[in-house]
C-alpha cells in the first residue's frame, strides 16, 4: 500500500484519514442527537464534555486532512461516469468539507455563547471565542443542529454513491477507498 495518492487510488494517509474521521463524525451526531433529549444530570454533562473533545480532535484531523489533501493529488474519476456526476461528487465533497470544519467551529462558538469552556481531554482549555451571550448561544445551537442535519444527509448521499458505483456501475470507486 502505497503512503500518497496515485491517479487510480487513495494513499494509506488519504484513506486513514477517510475512515477516522468518518467514524468520529457519525459517532458524534449520534452522541449528538441522544444527549440533547437526556435530561439535565452527570451523564449529560459528562456525554456533552466528551461531544466537545471529541469534536476539537475531529477539526485538528480536518485540518491535517485538507493539508494532506492539498499536498497529493486526487485520484481521477474514471471516464464512464457522466459529466454530472462528477460534478455532484465535487460538489458533495466540498460540503463535506465546509461541515466538517463549521460543526466542531459552530460547536465552540455555541459553549463560548453558553459561559462553558471547551477542554481538550484536559490537556488545555480552548479560549472563548465571546463572552456569554443568550441570543448567540441560541443562534449557534440552532446552527449546530441544522448543520447536523445536513450533516447526516450528506453522508447518506455519499455512502448511496458509494454503493451506486459498488452494485450498479461495477467500478472501483468504493475500493479504492480501502487498503
Amino acid at each position: 500500500m502505497k503512503i500518497k495518492n496515485s491517479n487510480d487510488k487513495y494513499g494509506i494517509i488519504a484513506i486513514s484519514f477517510h475512515w477516522l474521521i468518518a467514524l468520529l463524525i457519525i459517532g458524534l451526531l449520534a452522541i449528538g442527537i441522544y444527549m440533547v433529549n437526556l435530561p439535565i444530570g452527570l451523564q449529560k454533562v459528562e456525554l456533552y464534555g466528551l461531544h466537545k473533545e471529541f469534536g476539537i480532535l475531529v477539526l485538528m484531523l480536518v485540518a491535517l486532512r485538507i493539508a494532506w489533501r492539498l499536498s497529493n493529488i486526487v485520484p481521477f474519476l474514471p471516464p464512464h461516469i457522466p459529466s454530472w456526476q462528477k460534478l455532484a461528487a465535487r460538489t458533495v465533497h466540498f460540503l463535506l468539507y465546509v461541515l466538517m470544519l463549521a460543526m466542531p467551529i459552530t460547536g465552540w462558538m455555541l459553549s463560548s455563547a453558553a459561559g462553558f469552556p471547551v477542554s481538550f481531554f484536559g490537556l488545555f482549555i480552548l479560549p472563548d471565542i465571546f463572552s456569554p451571550n443568550e441570543n448567540l448561544r441560541f443562534l449557534f445551537a440552532e446552527t449546530h443542529k441544522w448543520l447536523g442535519y445536513g450533516f447526516i444527509a450528506l453522508i447518506g448521499v455519499h455512502a448511496a454513491a458509494a454503493f451506486y458505483h459498488y452494485f450498479i456501475y461495477r467500478d472501483n470507486i468504493l475500493r479504492r477507498m480501502f487498503p
